[in-house]
């Protein structure tokens, strides 16, 4: 089993251009299918649309979230269709399989008060104690929430900054995103004066031997880990009252912009969505904020 799992990663990796979160959630739920599928004495080479069918009904019984199975029900369909491309099925039994219908989950958001206060605040004090708000880890910390708020980015294409991804004059970063798709994203002028302080100030105290050219660093100069870019996210959005983390500060930054008037196509392309349904969502969370403000300010709501 794990040559194949490990040939498989390869076309998620290589062919497929997938993320390697991608690539560990598709590798796992084909293996779980696998192992499964030898428990009742089936082979690779037999895996049928009922066995498939079975396995999905397994997970939803133990209690497996919609999102969960769907996301099962993609990973068998595409291994399926690599399998037989690569003659290890004799035909591809996923073809009729179908994903549960998830239930649309609307994301939290910041009020636009609360993200700038958010922004403002987060390099208020370091990891060591109460400071004045320009040691480098404070600045640091500012500009990781003043990034992701200004650009709309995930906090993965944040960590992989590196210093030439950024251009202070016509206030725009590089990113690639997820299957390596490159995009220009554009920021504001608090957040270029974020990054100038960071570069004039800042990283100079942090930067080693080991900093290369990442733009964000870590205590010891390293590139900054996501994790620690995430708990810096929701210590500054709790002490506003409404804790999220780097993906609820993308919803807020969608959800501003079309609340502002930006075109659902020109959100699309900021975000780095494939699909326009996608971003559609977020026209569904300003429907609900406005509702959440009538229900509770008009007399005959």
């Amino acid at each position: 089993m794990s040559g194949v799992l490990d040939d498989y990663a390869e076309h998620l990796r290589f062919e497929m251009g997938r993320s390697a979160h991608t690539v560990r959630a598709y590798v796992g739920d084909v293996r779980g299918l696998i192992t499964f599928a030898g428990a009742r004495g089936v082979a690779i080479a037999d895996l049928d649309l009922a066995l498939l069918r079975a396995w999905l009904a397994e997970q939803s019984r133990r209690g497996a979230a919609r999102t969960t199975v769907a996301r099962q029900v993609s990973s068998a369909k595409n291994f399926c269709a690599w399998a037989a491309r690569e003659g290890l099925l004799p035909a591809d039994p996923a073809t009729r399989l179908k994903a549960p219908k998830a239930h649309r989950v609307l994301p939290a958001v910041l009020t636009p008060d609360q993200a700038i206060a958010a922004v403002q605040t987060s390099g208020v004090s370091a990891d060591e104690g109460e400071g004045d708000g320009n040691s480098p880890m404070e600045l640091r910390d500012r500009l990781i929430v003043e990034l992701l708020y200004s650009t709309g980015i995930r906090v993965g294409e944040l960590c992989g900054l590196d210093l030439a991804d950024v251009d202070l004059d016509r206030r725009v970063v590089q990113v690639v995103g997820k299957g390596d798709k490159q995009r220009a994203v554009p920021f504001g002028a608090p957040a270029a004066t974020a990054i100038d302080d960071w570069l004039r100030t800042g990283r100079p105290g942090l930067a080693t031997a080991a900093s290369g050219e990442a733009l964000l660093l870590g205590a010891r100069g390293g590139r900054l880990d996501q994790r620690m870019a995430r708990t810096v996210v929701h210590r500054a959005t709790a002490a506003q009252g409404a804790e999220v983390g780097p993906h609820g500060l993308r919803h807020s930054a969608a959800t501003h912009l079309l609340e502002g008037g930006a075109d659902l196509r020109v959100v699309q392309e900021l975000l780095g969505h494939s699909s326009l349904a996608t971003t559609q969502l977020y026209t569904h969370v300003s429907v609900e904020r406005l509702r959440a403000v009538h229900d509770q300010a008009h007399p005959r709501a």
